[in-house]
C-alpha cells in the first residue's frame, strides 16, 4: 500500500513538472499578481519583510514597487539579511539598503524579538514576500508569525505574497512538544509542514496561535497554477547554506547533525549533502570545511573529515524516505560515544525528546519514524480548512 501511493504522489509529481514547462500552466508566484495587491497599496505608507528570495522575474519586489511609485518606507530582513548573505544565526542589524535608499528596520529591537512600536508605527501596511522551504526549523515562517503578532497589536495589515512550498508534496515529522519551543521551532506543527506561508498564516489565525489569541488582519495574494503536488524548482536559493534543491530536498534529513560534533558539510560546496567526523572510520568519501562567505566558522574548521555523500541520491530515493533519520543513527553508531554524540539542540529540532532516547536503544529509523505517524495524520486533518490549493 505505502508502495503505491508513494508511486502514485511521484507520477503526480512528474505530471504536474511536464505541465509546469508548458505556457498556460507555469507557476506564477503571488508577487506577480501586482492588480490584486497594488489598489491596496496605493496612497498607504508600506513595510515590507523580504530578502533575496522576493524577485518577479528579474527584478526585486521592492524595486518593482518603487517603480510603481508606492510608498515604501521600511524594509524588514530576517537571518541571512536583506541580500542573503548572513551567517545562520548572525545578528541581522539596523542599515539602509545600498540600491534603494530605503531603512532596513530590525526585527529584533522590541520586546520579545518583535521589532519596535517606533519600527510599527512608521508604516500601514506591511507586504510579506519570501521564499520558505517549508521546514519547522527554517527560520522564516517564524519572522513573520513575530510580525503577525505585532501587527495585530498595533492594527497593521499584512498583505502576505505566497510563494510555493519545494517540500510542500508531503507532511513528516513529529508535532513540535512545544516545551521544545525556541528560535527553531515556534508552532505546534510537523518537521516537514508541507504548507506555503500564506496557508500558514492563515492557520495561525484560526488556530490562536498568536499569543492571547489575537488575530492579525492579513490577506494572502495566491499562486497561480501551483498545487501541493507541483514539484517546484527555486528560482533563488533561499540562504547560504541551501545551494540547490537536493539541499533543500534532504534538509530534513541531515540538519539534525547541527546538534552533534559532526559535520553537514557547511563550509564545502555541498551543505546539507553530505556528513561527516575526523573520527568516523570506514567511508571512501572525505572533505575538509573551510571558511567561506555564509559558513565563516563551520564545524571542524580546516579538518580532514570522513563519511558520506548524498549529493547523488535521486531526488525520488529522497521524497521515497522523507525524513529519515538512518544518517543520524549510523553516525552515532560509527562514532560511539553515546550520550555524548547529542547536545540539547537536539530536541529543538526534532521537536520531541523520545527520538534521542530510542537512537540511544537502537532503533532503527523506520521504528522511530512509525511513533510520528498518528502525527501527520491528525496535522493533515487540522490543516486541511486553511489548505488554499489542491492536495
Amino acid at each position: 500500500m505505502k508502495t503505491t501511493v508513494i508511486t502514485s504522489l511521484l507520477f503526480c509529481i512528474t505530471l504536474c513538472t511536464n505541465a509546469q514547462k508548458t505556457n498556460n500552466s507555469r507557476i506564477a508566484v503571488g508577487a506577480e499578481q501586482t492588480s490584486e495587491y497594488f489598489p491596496i497599496l496605493k496612497n498607504k505608507k508600506i513595510a515590507v519583510f523580504s530578502n533575496h528570495t522576493g524577485m518577479i522575474g528579474n527584478k526585486h519586489t521592492v524595486d518593482v514597487l518603487l517603480e510603481n511609485k508606492l510608498n515604501v518606507v521600511a524594509i524588514f530582513s530576517p537571518e541571512h539579511g536583506f541580500r542573503g548573505n548572513a551567517d545562520a544565526g548572525e545578528h541581522v542589524s539596523s542599515s539602509v539598503d545600498s540600491k534603494t535608499g530605503v531603512p532596513i528596520l530590525s526585527l529584533y529591537d522590541g520586546k520579545a524579538g518583535k521589532p519596535s512600536e517606533e519600527s510599527m508605527r512608521k508604516f500601514d501596511v506591511l507586504l510579506v514576500d519570501i521564499q520558505d522551504v517549508g521546514l519547522r526549523f527554517y527560520t522564516y515562517y517564524i519572522s513573520m508569525v513575530k510580525l503577525m503578532d505585532a501587527c495585530a497589536e498595533y492594527n497593521r495589515k499584512m498583505i502576505i505574497l505566497d510563494r510555493p512550498n519545494p517540500n510542500g508534496h508531503y507532511v513528516d515529522g513529529p508535532i513540535l512538544d512545544m516545551k521544545y519551543k525556541s528560535g527553531v521551532g515556534w508552532l505546534p506543527i510537523p518537521v516537514v509542514h508541507g504548507m506555503t506561508l500564506g496557508e500558514l498564516a492563515l492557520m495561525v489565525n484560526g488556530e490562536k496561535w498568536l499569543p492571547a489569541s489575537k488575530e492579525c488582519d492579513v490577506t494572502v495574494i495566491k499562486c497561480k497554477n501551483y498545487t501541493h503536488h507541483s514539484l517546484y524548482q527555486l528560482p533563488v536559493a533561499p540562504s547560504p547554506n541551501l545551494p540547490n534543491m537536493k539541499a533543500i530536498y534532504l534538509y530534513p534529513s541531515t540538519c539534525y547533525f547541527e546538534a552533534t560534533p559532526v559535520s553537514l558539510g557547511r563550509g564545502t560546496s555541498l551543505p546539507f549533502q553530505i556528513y561527516g567526523h575526523p573520527n568516523m572510520r570506514g567511508y571512501d568519501y572525505a572533505f575538509t570545511p573551510k571558511s567561506v562567505p555564509g559558513a565563516k566558522n563551520p564545524p571542524q574548521l580546516d579538518k580532514l573529515c570522513y563519511g558520506k555523500n548524498l549529493s547523488g541520491l535521486s531526488d525520488k530515493e529522497i521524497w521515497e524516505k522523507g525524513v529519515d533519520l538512518s544518517y543520524v543513527i549510523d553516525a552515532y553508531t560509527n562514532l560511539n560515544m553515546g550520550e555524548h554524540f547529542f547536545r540539547p539542540f537536539f530536541e529543538l529540532l526534532i521537536g520531541t525528546d523520545y527520538v534521542r532516547k530510542m537512537i540511544i536503544q537502537g532503533k532503527s529509523a523506520d521504528e522511530i519514524k512509525a511513533m510520528w505517524k498518528d502525527d501527520v495524520e491528525k496535522f493533515k486533518v487540522q490543516r486541511k480548512p486553511y489548505l488554499l490549493y489542491a492536495e
